[in-house]
């Protein structure tokens, strides 16, 4: 591909061996001698449905192997460090890998993952929603395959809509809810903390004005260039730092989460919010518990994620996890018949439901339990499909960090410097001429 392949993970590096390495390195998934292959998955957290499906996949793969699972820390930037050391220390017990979209590029360059066989990706993407699949890309080919997909949707308080007179039935803007906000002295639920966060909502602002924060992601560090400094940049700080100074995010903006959020949301000032679908059952929850009132509940409905320019349709942010095969896995080919195992639709479905993770197959949005459970399934589906991974680029991290570090507070944010001042210092990091 011509690529200059400079970023940190090499592959055997003995810069990444360590003891960590080392202990990873006892795991084995060439199983024993009287069982089946042993095939280790490595997870990130959730509330068990990743090794329920484990087992479920190993009864149905009728003795052919087994599948144990082995939790990763509970961050995404924790699970990048120890899947990427291993991964250059050639660790052959990392057979299948839960992977975090933003960092599929940097485990796909150096060629840590096994490529996908051509009839894994026919059978495993056949229905998957585009957005979820562009987030299994890079450069252009599929290195990892879709599990669960995620995405933010505008959450609103009817009651509040209705006040300020917006048609909710219509895709609105940021600055239609801005103006709403400010006429019914109420607060926006978004997330102004220093994190990743950060990062999703900008990249959300200039992909919605039909802009990509890396035009060309694929070049070296030496020739990388960011569209920050743009027309699409100024306006998405323009969002931001009007949010930020005009208080629209409520006194504690700065330390906004996505739990945080939600409970400015749930509270009397709520009105509208970008969150993940976790909302829906958490708020659920909070009611039975007799922390929020039924009324709030009953108050809330959902739409697409809001539009930066009215003519431009929005492109909500991507999450969720992908599935690979590590390249030095002694048992590759039995590891993508169990990945095609695990991201069956039945499978996706019952993760939905279990752990409210939503799913990357269009199908598995129409089954019955779904729409009873989620009444929004059908807008959680319509944006994943519209969705837009966050920049896909083996330097990520970097480039997320000086992000977060910039954009944060949204009072310091200014449309005119900002930008630029962004662009300059990525420029710098990424050329090793300025440390993060």
């Amino acid at each position: 591909m011509g690529r200059t392949r400079s970023h940190g993970f090499r592959r055997r590096s003995s810069a990444v061996l360590g003891t960590a390495v080392a202990a990873g390195l006892l795991l084995s998934a060439c199983g024993t001698d009287d069982g089946p292959p042993v095939l280790t998955w490595y997870i990130n957290p959730d509330d068990g449905g990743q090794a329920a499906i484990a087992e479920k996949c190993s009864e149905e793969a009728d003795g052919d192997y087994r599948i144990q699972t082995s939790l990763l820390p509970q961050d995404a930037p924790s699970q990048r460090e120890q899947l990427a050391r291993r991964l250059a220390a050639g660790d052959s017990s990392l057979d299948i890998m839960s992977l975090d979209p933003p960092f599929i590029p940097e485990f796909a360059e150096p060629d840590f993952l096994a490529p996908v066989p051509d009839d894994v990706a026919d059978a495993t993407t056949e229905d998957t929603l585009d957005g979820a699949l562009a987030g299994a890309m890079w450069d252009d080919e599929l290195v990892s395959v879709p599990f669960w997909a995620n995405t933010q949707i505008l959450w609103y308080r009817e009651s509040v809509a209705e006040e300020a007179g917006l048609d909710m039935d219509q895709p609105v803007t940021w600055d239609e809810l801005i103006a709403a906000a400010e006429d019914t002295d109420t607060l926006l639920g978004i997330q102004g903390i220093q994190a990743e966060s950060a990062t999703v909502w900008l990249n959300a602002l200039y992909e919605s004005q039909g802009e990509q924060i890396l035009p060309d992601p694929t070049l070296s560090s030496d020739e990388m260039e960011t569209a920050l400094d743009s027309e699409a940049g100024a306006k998405a700080a323009e969002i931001m730092s009007t949010i930020g100074e005009e208080g629209l995010g409520g006194p504690g903006v700065s330390a906004m989460d996505e739990n945080q959020s939600m409970f400015l949301f749930q509270g009397d000032n709520g009105s509208f919010m970008v969150n993940w679908p976790f909302i829906w059952t958490a708020t659920q929850a909070s009611v039975e518990d007799g922390t929020v009132d039924q009324e709030v509940l009953d108050d809330i409905a959902w739409a697409q994620y809001p539009r930066v320019d009215e003519d431009t349709e929005s492109a909500p942010p991507l999450g969720g996890i992908n599935l690979g095969v590590g390249a030095d896995s002694e048992h590759p080919d039995l590891a993508w018949d169990a990945v095609e195992c695990i991201v069956s639709p039945e499978n996706q479905v019952e993760y939905f439901i279990t752990n409210g993770n939503p799913p990357s197959s269009a199908e598995a949005f129409e089954d019955e339990q779904v729409q009873e459970t989620y009444p929004m399934a059908d807008v959680i589906a319509e944006s994943l499909d519209a969705a837009a991974p966050r920049p896909q680029t083996p330097y990520y991290s970097d480039i997320s960090q000086i992000i977060q570090e910039r954009y944060t507070p949204l009072s310091s944010v200014n449309p005119e410097r900002t930008p630029e001042s962004t662009d300059d210092y990525v420029k710098q990091v990424l050329r090793g001429e300025r440390l993060l």
